[in-house]
């Protein structure tokens, strides 16, 4: 009996300390965390990482360029005739055996500096590629402060949501006494009826955004979905109005310095530069020095068949006609210097562009959101007046639920303006080159 007891608490038992344990070890995800997290999952960086080591190995492999190259080589041969003896018509085989064995180098001397052009653009072709992995990390930052933003909003949205509902329960069981008592009339009590119906409806629309928002931010972190997870809300004072004027030329010329995408399409307009002086260069010899020493023996010679030869040269390669290959190289460096400006020209015109409509979005937020607020505390003072007549019975809920509906319409508008303040001054922050924090 005391056996069965004691398993009968350990079964009722487990269940409470897995969800102990599962409760203590549930993460709170900062806006920090989750972009640490996504730079860390995201396919688009981690193959950035590895063109960057490609382009790693290929700075090395064109400094090692001009090192000279060094082979070795070994041979080993037996051979076997057929000998004759004239005298006596007898016939015999006989073997030797030779070897070989030779150590060669060779230096490249002068090929028209393409080897060192060629290690400048290797190097450049790393730098522009390191940019523009920031590139893409700083997109993937932009893109979690969004999704993060979002799930706050719809969080908010979630509670004011619950309030309204709780508040009109509240009503609708003071317009239920009021019918029992015969102050009120049926079609009052079914209209604050309906409201509430409607606004549970609302409550569970809010509800959904905010579970898909939580999805969509895990989805962009690459995190596998958790009913778990949850953000560390960060506290948002209601007065965020800074009040900025912020002048687009002058944070555009804080951004170029700044901004990878700009130095990452600097550096390739000078790695296509080299292109050119790189196809130039094969229009002049090619200057080599080279150096062997070689052993051979061969058992037929006997002793004077070991032998050890050194040798050394100099050789020039001199191109003389070449089917227009250099000459179309050259043509296609250009093209491809002049496509790199172009591309350098548009990189900068995006940003002045994205600048400017920031600059813009961040004025044109301060002034939707004063706007909200005033319409908000305006609607709150409204609905606090017609609350109370209609608690007292002195309007209708007609006209009550007017003031409630209007209060929460500008409680939404309120809330999504607020965001959007938030996030616009994010952006600036972001071309401005300040970390994005909340």
């Amino acid at each position: 009996m005391e056996t069965k007891t004691i398993l009968l608490l350990i079964i009722l038992t487990i269940p409470f300390f897995g969800k102990t344990q599962q409760a203590e070890t549930a993460k709170i995800w900062r806006l920090n965390d989750c972009v640490e997290y996504a730079l860390t999952q995201n396919i688009q960086v981690r193959q950035s990482i590895l063109t960057n080591a490609s382009n790693e190995v290929n700075k090395e492999q064109a400094q090692a360029q001009l090192l000279p190259s060094v082979s070795a080589s070994a041979r080993q041969n037996w051979t076997w005739s057929k000998l004759e003896d004239a005298s006596t018509g007898a016939s015999s085989f006989e073997g030797s055996n030779n070897r070989s064995m030779s150590i060669n180098s060779n230096v490249t001397i002068y090929n028209g500096l393409r080897l060192k052009n060629l290690i400048k653009q290797a190097e450049l072709d790393l730098q522009a590629g390191l940019y523009d992995s920031e590139t893409i990390k700083e997109s993937i930052t932009i893109s979690i402060l969004n999704a993060f933003l979002q799930v706050v909003a719809y969080e908010e949205n979630v509670k004011n949501a619950q309030n309204q509902v709780d508040a009109t329960t509240d009503q609708l069981a003071l317009a239920d006494a009021r019918l029992q008592a015969g102050i009120i009339s049926k079609s009052d009590y079914l209209q604050v009826k309906s409201q509430l119906a409607t606004e549970k409806l609302t409550l569970a629309n809010a509800q959904s955004q905010y579970a898909i928002s939580k999805i969509s931010l895990m989805q962009l972190m690459e995190l596998p979905v958790d009913e778990n997870f949850a953000i560390d809300r960060p506290v948002l004072d209601q007065d965020i109005n800074q009040n900025l004027t912020p002048i687009a030329a002058e944070v555009y010329a804080v951004a170029l310095g700044i901004r990878p995408q700009i130095k990452s399409t600097e550096y390739q307009k000078e790695s296509a530069a080299l292109n050119e002086k790189i196809s130039r260069g094969s229009y002049f010899p090619t200057v080599s020095a080279n150096a062997g020493l070689s052993s051979g023996f061969s058992s037929s010679m006997g002793e004077m068949g070991d032998q050890v030869t050194p040798t050394i040269g100099l050789s020039v390669s001199i191109p003389i006609f070449q089917n227009k290959q250099v000459k179309s190289s050259v043509a296609q460096a250009k093209i491809g210097y002049q496509s790199a400006e172009l591309n350098e020209l548009n990189t900068k015109n995006e940003l002045r562009k994205d600048i400017e409509q920031a600059c813009v979005d961040v004025i044109s937020a301060q002034i939707e959101y004063e706007a909200s607020l005033e319409s908000y505390d305006s609607y709150v003072e409204s609905y606090a007046l017609a609350e109370e007549k209609f608690n007292n019975g002195l309007i209708n809920s007609v006209d009550f639920l007017f003031e409630k509906t209007n209060l929460i319409t500008s409680e939404s508008d309120l809330l999504q303006s607020k965001f959007n303040l938030i996030f616009s001054y994010k952006i600036l922050d972001f071309y401005q080159g300040n970390p994005i924090t909340l």
